[in-house]
């Protein structure tokens, strides 16, 4: 069973905005290396398959989210979600930082790359424990006929997060010709990263402390072993958090951030076209984004979830043929649409995934639930659709990993309980 707030106490709008707006940073940073995914691999790596190992690193970062999200899971669920959310930022900071100052592989050969895929790894067990506890204070400091809203404004401003990504990265693939973009002007996107983590950092020694923590803390009843609690009391809920964001990361991770990769390899645009169109479709997301977080209010998470596997399931072996189509706004439709989907399903997978487990084991449940679909579908699946394209021959084939995967969840989300107040 899920278990209520004690009392019905909220954060004042001062700590709600600081948490929301370090999602910009966190998905800023992380999504910056999928955008400057083909730059990288010129800079970073050697051979003919220089963009799928660029894209291998992106997965193998994933995989340490939920490693990440354990660790500072089992802190947060133990000491309090703010001091979690300061230590995971310092340490992306720090990343991102170090990433701009690399040596290239024509400096010091292969071993740049390696340097390059480690510092990812360190970013990706930062970001395992950010997202998470960013949306578990949310949830727990938003008022409770609100909570679809507020916990949506950790995917709104991630939104943010990436259409600076993608507007950066345009701007300085655009303005830059190839060989100053490939000598020195790949740093300015993560050293414009870096300083930007560093002020969300300081910020964030403001924030008060979740109200629904400080109550579990007060009365004695959080878990000292928080992982092996959510293991052996809320198994349901993990699988429940897992299927759905399955979903909400295939559609994040195919249908947005790995676009622009698509085009570029398919010939179909430049690569400064590319993310031109990308910045517009991140755009449209973050209008639709609270839209939706207030239906789920209004209707509930499971209707607005199940409509969405639907649409998830129908029209995305569509939309990838206008992609990848000659008419450039044929594509745009395409991805503007591609973009919504997946935004209005992690605005609603925020809330309806944190809502599965109780306050004193929210962190430890959404890393073994959230965080790992996170990894696999998210991390894993554009280096998987960047074979299946390249191998098939099939420009449809990420269109079909979506649908295939929407159909896969859908029953679990049909059953879904109402988590909405």
């Amino acid at each position: 069973m899920i278990s209520r707030p004690l009392a019905p106490r909220s954060l004042d709008r001062r700590s709600l905005a600081l948490a929301a707006l370090s999602t910009v940073v966190e998905w800023y940073d992380f999504t910056l290396y999928l955008y400057l995914a083909t730059v990288l691999s010129r800079v970073f790596f050697l051979g003919e398959d220089a963009v799928l190992t660029a894209l291998l690193g992106f997965a193998m970062a994933y995989l340490m989210r939920p490693v990440g999200a354990m660790v500072f899971g089992h802190f947060g669920d133990r000491h309090g979600r703010r001091a979690t959310l300061l230590a995971s930022m310092a340490l992306m900071t720090a990343a991102m930082l170090v990433t701009a100052l690399l040596p290239t592989a024509a400096q010091i050969g292969p071993m740049a790359g390696v340097l390059l895929l480690a510092l990812r790894c360190v970013m990706g067990f930062a970001v395992g424990g950010e997202y998470t506890g960013v949306v578990a204070y949310l949830l727990e400091g938003a008022p409770r006929h609100r909570r679809g809203l507020v916990t949506s404004l950790a995917a709104a401003t991630s939104e943010i997060g990436g259409l600076l990504a993608a507007g950066v990265s345009a701007l300085t693939v655009s303005l830059l010709p190839t060989p100053a973009l490939d000598g020195w002007g790949w740093r300015i996107p993560f050293l414009f990263g870096a300083a930007l983590a560093g002020v969300i950092l300081l910020a964030r020694a403001a924030m008060a402390e979740s109200p629904e923590f400080e109550e579990r803390r007060e009365a004695g009843t959080l878990e000292k072993r928080p992982l092996g609690h959510a293991l052996s009391r809320h198994r349901a809920g993990i699988a429940r958090g897992f299927a759905i964001s399955a979903l909400g990361s295939i559609t994040y991770y195919v249908g947005i951030t790995y676009v622009p990769v698509y085009l570029t390899s398919a010939g179909s645009l430049t690569e400064a076209e590319a993310l031109q169109l990308a910045t517009i479709a991140a755009a449209a997301v973050i209008v639709v984004t609270p839209f939706v977080g207030l239906a789920s209010d209004r209707f509930g998470r499971r209707p607005v979830l199940v409509a969405l596997a639907i649409l998830c399931a129908a029209l995305p072996f569509t939309l990838f043929s206008l992609l990848a189509g000659a008419s450039a706004g044929a594509a745009l439709t395409g991805a503007v649409v591609l973009a919504m989907l997946a935004g209005g399903v992690s605005a609603v997978g925020a809330v309806a995934t944190a809502e599965q487990m109780p306050a004193e084991g929210r962190l430890s449940g959404l890393a073994l639930g959230a965080t790992t679909a996170t990894a696999l579908f998210g991390g894993l699946t554009p280096w998987l659709a960047q074979v299946l394209t390249e191998r098939t021959a099939a420009p449809t084939a990420p269109g079909v990993m979506i649908a295939l995967v929407a159909l896969g969840v859908l029953p679990v989300l049909w059953r879904l309980p109402e988590t909405r107040p």
